[in-house]
């Protein structure tokens, strides 16, 4: 009964289609006055036909579109997983008991990491089993029906089989990459043209896990220098809303931003520096980061040569063409939840002025400061999933390409695709860029007028109001800059806030929720595999 189905887990492709068909079911009754068969769509395939393999693949997806790597049901935006689940599920790859419903557990799933909504994945590693085009060995008949035979006769049969069978494999090797499915053009050609698959792994290791093999994670933030757009002729002590900041509005101080990811680098708590989820009841928010540093994007050519101009430059600013690209790398063997996002913000805190890289020290002496102060984390969108390293030759990826050029270069490749992709993001800006440039060169500055294009009190005085970059297109008005550790808005403890939630939920604490939902596990798991 339809009634009885639930609904929760169910791809939108297969509600749509759900609910087409009962509209066309619908509108045969009144003529039949009885419901007919739904009419026979794709004869199903039989899994029992098909040899499978359990392989790696390597994806990239661009983020802004999406609601995060994971599905989710009620969210109001696609997952990078649904659209994967459609694709392997067209392509006959996987063979779940219901297409339209999401669970990986049909297929020995794995994944290394769970980017969120808006963000984007360069190297994104999965694990899973799917259908192969090896053959299924030969099922040979018995030659002696007439009666039990010895044990003599089974062996010597036995021993025949396994010659036979070991004649035949040297007759006809099955080559695990020239005569097997090319994963990725397969699924390149039903996946959205923004996720992409890159590489597959036709033998990881034995007990190989996606998130419990990794060895490290590198992640990249984006952002231009100047972050925004910068007003002319300002004074550098009103240079930021009258907060007494000698970098000018719009711009960031590299070397000081460089100075204060250095402080991030080793061993160190980052309870100060994520989002907390009481759910999860963590209580071990240490991390290593391997490196930490503030890296130039060279050969980025969409320069604005107002920029150039004296009015316009800030002081001590390397030289032009502006606007420069640089980002923040990261690497480390796991993060937490928004842990680079929170890093990212204070960096951005930093680089306008507003404060010392000494802070990011500070934020992690949480025996000193074990309460998270209040500060905003930046923006999602430019922040990407770099690369997933595992140990070692763990896995030896067969890169699109590879097997066959065309793949890669030909008509319909995955650089051709990706070309597609990149023009029309290009086209936007090129068409953006060259406005801008045409707006910026109109017009004349007058003396004595509000140059810095800031918001004016009635008595004619500029505002005091900071703006304040977070990762996003422009700067945030914030008012009067408040310090971040002189903030009154601290959150409260870890331990306070995992007793708190633990209570709601009805257990006698945090303790007592942790033990009963064998919370901290799937560390023992990771040690496992870490061997």
């Amino acid at each position: 009964m339809a009634g009885d189905v639930d609904y929760n887990n169910w791809t939108k492709t297969g509600l749509i289609q759900r609910l087409r068909d009962l509209e066309e079911e619908l509108k045969r009754r009144p003529a039949t006055q009885q419901a007919e068969k739904p009419p026979k769509g794709e004869r199903p395939m039989d899994p029992s036909r098909y040899s499978s393999r359990y392989i790696a693949l390597k994806l990239a997806y661009l983020g802004k579109n999406y609601g995060g790597f994971e599905y989710s049901a009620m969210s109001n935006q696609p997952s990078i997983e649904e659209e994967l689940w459609n694709a392997l599920t067209k392509a006959h790859l996987i063979f779940p008991e219901d297409e339209r419903v999401v669970q990986f557990e049909c297929c020995d799933y794995s994944k290394c990491g769970r980017t969120d909504r808006g963000v984007s994945a360069f190297g994104q590693v999965i694990g899973l089993r799917v259908r192969s085009s090896r053959p299924l060995p030969t099922k040979r008949v018995k030659r002696h029906q007439g009666g039990p035979s010895s044990t003599e006769q089974d062996a010597a049969e036995k021993e025949e089989d396994a010659a036979e069978e070991e004649e035949e494999a040297e007759t006809k090797p099955f080559d695990h990459v020239a005569d097997e499915l090319c994963y990725p053009r397969i699924l390149n050609r039903i996946l959205p043209s923004d996720i992409r698959i890159l590489a597959w792994c036709p033998s990881p290791p034995p007990g190989f896990s996606a998130r419990f093999s990794c060895r490290e994670r590198q992640y990249r933030y984006l952002f231009t220098q100047p972050a925004f757009a910068p007003g002319p002729l300002l004074p550098s002590s009103m240079s930021n809303g009258g907060s007494g900041s000698s970098v000018k509005t719009g711009w960031l101080d590299i070397e000081a931003m460089r100075d204060a990811a250095k402080r991030f680098e080793g061993e160190h708590d980052f309870r100060n520096l994520c989002k907390l989820d009481p759910s999860k009841q963590i209580t071990d928010f240490t991390r290593y980061i391997f490196e930490s540093d503030i890296v130039e994007v060279e050969d980025v050519h969409s320069a604005l040569p107002y920029l150039e101009d004296a009015k316009f430059a800030a002081s001590g600013v390397n030289g032009g063409p502006h606007p420069k690209v640089y980002y923040f790398h990261v690497r480390g063997s796991a993060f937490l939840w928004h842990q680079i996002r929170h890093m990212v913000a204070i960096l951005f805190l930093v680089g306008q002025g507003l404060e010392a890289p000494t802070l990011v020290s500070e934020l992690l002496d949480v025996s000193k400061n074990p309460r998270k102060p209040g500060y905003a984390m930046a923006n999602e969108v430019p922040l990407v999933l770099w690369d997933c390293v595992f140990p070692g030759d763990a896995l030896e990826w067969v890169y699109v390409g590879d097997e066959c050029t065309s793949n890669k270069f030909g008509q319909y490749g995955l650089v051709d695709g990706l070309w597609q992709v990149w023009r029309g993001h290009k086209m936007d800006e090129l068409l953006a860029n060259q406005l801008l440039r045409q707006v910026s060169q109109q017009g004349a500055l007058r003396p004595g007028s509000d140059q810095a294009g800031r918001s004016s009190q009635g008595n004619g005085k500029a505002s005091a109001s900071v703006r304040i970059f977070q990762g996003a297109d422009s700067g945030r008005l914030a008012g009067r800059y408040t310090q971040v550790m002189k903030s009154k808005d601290f959150a409260q403890s870890v331990e306070e806030q995992n007793e708190k939630y633990a209570k709601r939920k009805g257990y006698a604490g945090a303790a007592d929720m942790r033990t009963q939902r064998g919370i901290g596990r799937w560390k023992d798991e990771q040690k496992a595999a870490e061997g």
